[in-house]
């Protein structure tokens, strides 16, 4: 096709016939199409026909800020116009990015020392294995190699980050994962705690199983244990108590690093500015992106503890200097966006917004739908929360994924005017909204999420496909 042609198709066909989807059914797509977004304000978002949403997933769980704070818009022109790029290899650098290291060290644990900066969530986890295998070839323990994630993990996409993440559905045709990356259990209590267990003792249960794993494989071998703090495309499932110092018991007696991936919960989104405080976690290495920048522009960074940063600071015998880095590491345009978007962050206050705000969303949310009859689950912490669909609420039965009631109650809910997501493995859907939202938009967000349930519920009944026990 000529483009000449092209510019005579429609939005929407041009979308269809060039445009590769990410987490697309490809088929379907090519039938249905996009819902293309044209603006967004504060929560709400406007496709290109007029339609209104609250986002109840900030983008992909990123827009922390909300949309439409020109200042942040504004640090981007003027560095453009001022200095578009340049790179930081060979000593070199711009202004930017090297305040934007200095204040990010300001938020994060006391131990934590440097941080090297990327493009995306994905890279920056490939930086942490690349990092975790160049500390200990320094320091003369080579077969350390080996990384622990955990079962429904999600840490990217790329070759790497994808092995790390725990989701078969990207492992599944793609020949992944990589042979060096293992998964122990999921810390999900409500669904895999033994009857009359406390949460502390499931902690100590799923601790023992990360033990029993290294001394399997030999502790010689392993390097590093990777975990979100909040388990999120995974089921947004909650630790449950005691368990990330327990955890962390097991990593110190084998010396394996502890690498805290904070791209969701980082800036803000559990009450406080990253997550390892809520639950206790002390990190060797730290992942950060998506609310560095609230996603006006990419942006991540691995942070690192002074512990390696005294082991890797000599460099690699015979190299003479790190070999690694992004053409686009420290871009002045991205940390220009991250300066301006942690200033909005501490002129709202957005923590501590989130601490309060996030209370009554997991009051409200509970309130509407936990005793419905289809909801096994409500779980959350903060603004960031999963609802999980069952068939049979006392014996926790799912549903048959080929029913595909997660994805059915995702859809219904955007034609009320809400998006939230319906997540992998299990029927629970997701909400992280921006960390702006107010209770009346809250409450607007669950009445709409409300009618849609009752739409799905109704649906099943008519079809003879579910009926209350």
């Amino acid at each position: 096709m000529s483009l000449e042609n092209a510019r005579n198709l429609s939005l929407e066909e041009m979308d269809k016939q060039s445009f590769l989807h990410p987490y697309t059914a490809l088929n379907a797509h090519q039938e249905t199409g996009s819902t293309i977004m044209a603006s967004g304000k504060g929560v709400v978002l406007t496709d290109t026909k007029g339609k209104k949403y609250i986002d109840g997933m900030a983008g992909l769980w990123c827009v922390n800020i909300g949309w439409g704070h020109q200042e942040v818009v504004q640090a981007i022109t003027e560095q453009a116009e001022n200095l578009a790029y340049y790179h930081s290899f060979f000593s070199m650098g711009t202004e930017a990015p090297i305040r934007l290291a200095d204040r990010i060290m300001s938020f994060v644990p006391d131990n934590m020392s440097k941080i090297f900066f990327g493009n995306s969530g994905s890279d920056a986890n490939d930086t942490n294995i690349k990092l975790v295998w160049y500390y200990n070839n320094i320091r003369g323990k080579p077969e350390k190699q080996k990384i622990i994630s955990r079962q429904r993990a999600y840490h990217g996409v790329s070759v790497a980050s994808a092995s790390l993440t725990g989701l078969p559905s990207l492992h599944a045709a793609f020949n992944l994962p990589l042979p060096m990356i293992l998964h122990t259990e999921t810390p999900h209590y409500w669904r895999n705690a033994e009857p009359g267990m406390s949460e502390r003792e499931y902690s100590k249960w799923c601790a023992q199983k990360l033990e029993e794993m290294i001394l399997a494989e030999g502790p010689e071998t392993v390097g590093a244990f990777i975990a979100e703090p909040v388990m999120g495309a995974g089921g947004v499932i909650i630790p449950p108590a005691g368990y990330f110092p327990e955890i962390q018991k097991v990593l110190r007696k084998y010396d394996v690093l502890m690498i805290a991936d904070e791209v969701i919960t980082g800036f803000g989104r559990t009450g406080n500015w990253f997550a390892s405080k809520t639950y206790d976690i002390e990190p060797d290495i730290m992942t950060i992106a998506k609310g560095m920048t609230s996603a006006y522009i990419p942006m991540s960074g691995s942070i690192i503890s002074d512990q390696i940063w005294q082991v890797i600071r000599e460099g690699a015998p015979g190299v003479g200097y790190f070999a690694h880095g992004y053409t686009y590491t420290g871009h002045p345009v991205a940390a220009a966006a991250a300066m301006a978007n942690i200033d909005v962050m501490e002129r709202l206050d957005l923590p501590n917004k989130c601490a309060d705000v996030g209370v009554y969303f997991q009051r409200r949310l509970r309130e509407e739908v936990a005793d419905h009859p289809l909801v096994g689950e409500v779980r959350g912490e903060h603004l960031l929360a999963a609802v999980e669909l069952v068939a049979n609420k006392k014996t926790k039965e799912d549903f048959d994924q080929a029913l595909a009631v997660g994805p059915t109650l995702s859809k219904y809910a955007i034609e009320e005017g809400l998006i939230v997501r319906a997540l992998p493995l299990s029927t629970a859907i997701s909400f992280s909204p921006p960390l702006v939202i107010s209770e009346s938009e809250v409450d607007e967000a669950l009445a709409h999420f409300t009618t849609a349930l009752n739409r799905l519920t109704d649906e099943l009944v008519r079809d003879g496909t579910w009926q209350e026990r």
